[in-house]
């Protein structure tokens, strides 16, 4: 058969239709097939997920990146049933995640930085911690930074990258906590006594613990004071208020014991000021 001065076969045409139309089929049919795939092996992740007690912004991100993983295998899968060439499409694929790592690479270190967090949890949201200069709460915990809370109810965002390379404390990772105080007391105050009533005012404090029971020692002999240490064990909840009360109640046994809480004293030695008053008191008379 000719058309416009060119030989056609039409059975090579139809041929080549029909094949076409059953790779253009077939590339739908993985493409429903492969998603569907896709989703149930998303959900079986999810519940493992859900069994292992892993955070949810790392289980939900995990799971979306598995959904686009498999969704890409697919595409590529049936891109190729038709003819294309997938290779020259990988390789285009791996050069834009390159360009996009490059520019991107702070982010990526605090998303690899909050991944570390989620897993291995240093602090949970509700926590009070310390992270390098900052204390608070802590109130949220994305993939990219940390927020917390300060006690002046100051919004604090870290990002994730910092925390990594920081000390961390977390005050409340523990159910109890000791409260540290020390007294200076004057160098003329009986210690034994002073002792005694700085301990019976720690046991009665209904916040304090008898098990273990409070302690005070002698930790230092200061210029102007003897220090005395009082280490007194509470709930975490109870930490800031009992330290507040012991703070109040210790100045007022103190001086119901007539016990000074000396200041800071300094002696001054001038040179030469004996003979400039002999001076002064020969040139007066």
């Amino acid at each position: 058969m000719e058309f416009l001065g060119f030989t056609v076969d039409v059975a090579s045409l139809t041929e080549g239709g029909i094949q076409l139309i059953i790779k253009v089929l077939l590339a739908i049919l993985i493409l429903v097939v492969g998603r569907w795939i896709a989703k149930k092996v998303v959900s079986i992740a999810n519940k493992v997920m859900a069994r292992s007690h892993l955070d949810d912004t790392v289980s939900s991100f995990l799971s979306r990146l598995l959904y686009g993983v498999l969704l890409v295998i697919v595409i590529l899968a049936a891109l190729s049933k038709v003819g294309v060439q997938t290779t020259s499409v990988v390789a285009i694929l791996g050069g834009a995640a390159l360009a996009v790592g490059l520019a991107l690479k702070d982010q990526l270190s605090n998303f690899a930085a909050g991944i570390l967090i989620v897993i291995f949890r240093p602090f949970v949201r509700g926590d009070f911690v310390q992270i390098s200069s900052y204390t608070g709460t802590v109130t949220d915990i994305s993939l990219i930074n940390t927020h917390i809370t300060t006690t002046n109810n100051h919004d604090v965002v870290i990002p994730n990258s910092d925390i990594s390379t920081s000390a961390i404390i977390n005050y409340t990772s523990l159910p109890n906590r000791r409260v540290d105080i020390t007294v200076g007391i004057g160098y003329d105050a009986n210690i034994k006594t002073a002792k005694d009533v700085l301990l019976a005012t720690a046991k009665a404090n209904p916040m304090a613990f008898t098990d273990p029971e409070p302690v005070v020692r002698v930790t230092n002999l200061g210029d102007n004071s003897v220090d005395l240490t009082i280490n007194v064990w509470t709930s975490n909840d109870d930490w800031w208020a009992m330290q507040c009360d012991l703070l109040e109640e210790f100045k007022v046994a103190l001086d119901e014991h007539k016990i000074d809480i000396p200041f800071p004293q300094r002696s001054i030695h001038v040179s030469g000021l004996d003979q400039l008053v002999n001076k002064s008191d020969s040139d007066n008379a």
